[in-house]
């Protein structure tokens, strides 16, 4: 009978918990009394329970995903920040763990690198200066996603984002208008949200893109200024976008970018061009990409108004 005894008790005892595991349920537990808060654990250690000022449910399963991805030394920042998120976030109308109710609401949006803490997004590079955000909430106002409420889901992020510029190209329709800067024709292509860059994707939609593809200039998150590249006027509209862009980047909040960008191929690359003062005149000095640098030698030879192949 002792032997049985035995052998039932080693079947019934709880595994031991994992160090990490046990370090961070302490550390969530420490903040949650600086914020005020007691917290009760659930038995699988998804989730905790805060109660005090108000009774909030906190999802755990992101959070010790990410905490596995960085240093201990992030950790007080990242629980800090998690439980904080959580209280503020806790009257929204959806629960942001939850795939299955935030999936329609998810959205992009354009932001430039130097605006974002990597550790406090999901997004990608759509070049070395601009990233694509990953949002949820209201089209028109949506917030950030953390990489927590991400961790929570069964898709990985790149098929959030994916999923993100499904919903944008599938629910919203950008207005397309016909312009001139300074004798370079263009057009403006203008979304009722801030996801407009979204549609880069589907530009074949909205108006005939060369196979050489188009200049890009984004003013806003919600513009695109396009020129197609189909001859070699297309120096002077480098010079044309890029003036508008900065013109518009200086003077009024919620400008995006004053750069120019190439759209070709699917991917988005940057037109270096530098303003420089010299002996009292502003100059442009353009540095392209290489596989720009080739297209315009190619068009410099080009018959007038033959296009690629």
């Amino acid at each position: 009978m002792r032997l049985f005894r035995r052998h039932r008790n080693r079947r019934t005892e709880t595994p031991p918990r994992p160090v990490e595991e046990v370090d961070l349920d302490s550390l969530l537990a420490l903040v949650a009394d600086n914020l005020g808060y007691a917290c009760a654990f659930d038995p699988g250690g998804a989730a905790l329970t805060l109660t005090g000022p108000r009774r909030v449910v906190v999802r755990l399963t992101g959070l010790r995903a990410e905490a596995l991805r960085r240093s201990r030394e992030d950790w007080p920042v990242l629980v800090s920040e998690h439980l904080s998120h959580t209280l503020a976030t806790a009257d929204e109308p959806f629960d942001a763990c939850d795939l299955e109710q935030v999936r329609p609401m998810l959205r992009t949006r354009i932001q430039l690198d130097d605006d974002l803490d990597p550790a406090r997004v999901v997004g990608r590079h759509l070049t070395a200066d601009l990233v694509e955000v990953l949002t949820v909430g209201d089209a028109s106002a949506g917030r950030t996603v953390r990489p927590e409420e991400v961790g929570c889901w069964p898709i990985t992020a790149g098929q959030a984002l994916d999923l993100a510029l499904d919903n944008t190209n599938r629910e919203e329709r950008l207005s397309v208008t016909e312009g001139d800067l300074g004798g370079v024709a263009v057009r403006r292509l203008t979304g009722p949200t801030e996801g407009a860059a979204a549609h880069l994707r589907r530009l074949g939609d909205y108006l005939p893109v060369p196979s050489d593809g188009v200049l890009v200039a984004l003013p806003d998150p919600a513009t695109l200024i396009v020129h197609p590249v189909e001859g070699i006027g297309v120096v002077r509209a480098i010079e044309r976008l890029r003036l508008f862009a900065q013109r518009e980047f200086d003077r009024r909040a919620g400008a995006l970018s004053p750069q120019v960008y190439w759209w070709h191929g699917g991917r988005l690359s940057l037109i270096r061009a530098d303003l420089v003062s010299q002996d009292g005149q502003t100059r442009l000095v353009v540095a392209p990409p290489p596989d720009f640098a080739r297209v315009l030698a190619d068009l410099a030879v080009r018959p007038d108004g033959a296009t690629g192949g």
